[in-house]
């Protein structure tokens, strides 16, 4: 296994980006977790889950954010873990609709989700977990 330093406990995050938060830009968010995870040792399918769980958190902050803003990727890598944020500008602070589609799926396919705005911010936070880290390897799945 790779061996990287547990970084989730830090303010800075480990690795961010700013995009523009329009919908065409989620695919970089998307891929650069993968290139992360793949660096933790996390297997393919984990790698499929943590893009699926991007995707479903670009859906719920790209549509708060407020016209010409950007979106911040944030990154925090742990030993087997990574805890991700997406937060953009939302000046009307939207409530979180826990109903929705891409919100049930985050919360199931990450440990820890969380989302709403605060302070003319919408941000969505979670962290996942390499199967090989938890323990579920092989017969196991």
């Amino acid at each position: 296994m790779t061996q990287m330093a547990d970084h989730t406990g830090g303010a800075r995050a480990d690795v961010e980006l700013r995009l523009p938060a329009e919908g065409a830009y989620a695919t970089i968010v998307r891929t650069t977790a993968a290139g992360l995870a793949a660096r933790l040792d996390f297997t393919i399918d984990d790698i499929e889950d943590l893009r699926i769980a991007i995707g479903e958190a670009s859906a719920l902050a790209i549509p708060e954010a407020d016209p010409g803003t950007d979106l911040v990727a944030c990154f925090w890598i742990g030993r087997g873990s990574m805890t991700v944020e997406l937060e953009t500008e939302a000046s009307d602070d939207p409530p979180l609709d826990t109903e929705s589609f891409a919100w049930q799926v985050l919360d199931t396919m990450a440990q820890d989700a969380t989302a709403g705005s605060e302070g003319g911010r919408f941000r969505v936070r979670f962290t996942v977990t390499s199967s090989v880290a938890a323990g579920r390897t092989g017969a196991g799945l």
